[in-house]
């Protein structure tokens, strides 16, 4: 199956598991965050992937082979496992916000959600641009080159800074203050990704030491 092909249908088949665990817990289909959210996601991810998949279909199948099976550290099976599960617990959580009314999130604020989830997403296709062995699972692959510049000049780990824009907006997009107890989680869970990476590259990535000396920060630049 031609790889464009494959990343339209599972493509299409999360939007509708997204769907499900939005729509469902809200009650109803009358909830225009919900419906912006799965927009701003499915336009900011699938059109570069698809471009992506005919220009260089090798980095779209390292993007393919993801989820805690892919992964080789147990720590980070685990972390896999729980980065999914506050994914799905940030739209289940904001679809019970919806049908409750435990949050009132204005609409700007909600507007602004979505520009984070555009930005962090977004943000992190350009590093998959940036550097084509940058697949979604923790793997350093023979003859594999270090990437420094462009946004890997800024910190070790962008594509991780865009999830965390991503992982911030969402509560907002979706018009759920509550839903910051699960992204809270995640954003925990994303930080003990970074660590127990760091050891794996730092062993195993010729010159990444070297790299962790010149660009001292990990997620946010003068903070981490």
């Amino acid at each position: 199956m031609p790889n464009t092909l494959r990343v339209a249908l599972s493509s299409l088949a999360s939007l509708v598991g997204f769907m499900v665990l939005l729509f469902l817990p809200a009650g109803t289909l009358n909830y225009w965050q919900g419906w912006a959210f799965l927009g701003t996601f499915a336009a900011v991810s699938l059109v570069p992937t698809i471009f992506l998949g005919r220009l260089d279909p090798a980095t779209v199948e390292r993007r393919m082979h993801a989820g805690p099976t892919a992964e080789k550290r147990p720590v980070q099976k685990a972390v896999v496992v729980g980065i999914i599960g506050c994914f799905f617990g940030m739209l289940v959580v904001a679809g019970f916000d919806r049908r409750f009314g435990w949050s009132t999130v204005p609409a700007a604020v909600s507007v602004l959600g979505d520009a984070m989830v555009a930005v962090g997403l977004g943000m992190a296709m350009l590093v998959v641009f940036q550097n084509r062995y940058a697949a979604a699972n923790i793997v350093v692959e023979e003859g594999q080159p270090l990437v420094t510049t462009g946004l890997y000049g800024i910190v070790r780990h962008p594509m991780y800074s865009g999830s965390m824009v991503m992982i911030i907006g969402m509560p907002l997009a979706l018009g759920s203050y509550w839903g910051f107890l699960v992204a809270f989680a995640a954003l925990v869970l994303l930080v003990i990704r970074i660590v127990d990476e760091e050891k794996m590259l730092s062993a195993e990535l010729t010159g990444y030491r070297d790299y962790m000396t010149k660009v001292r920060y990990r997620l946010v630049p003068r903070a981490w």
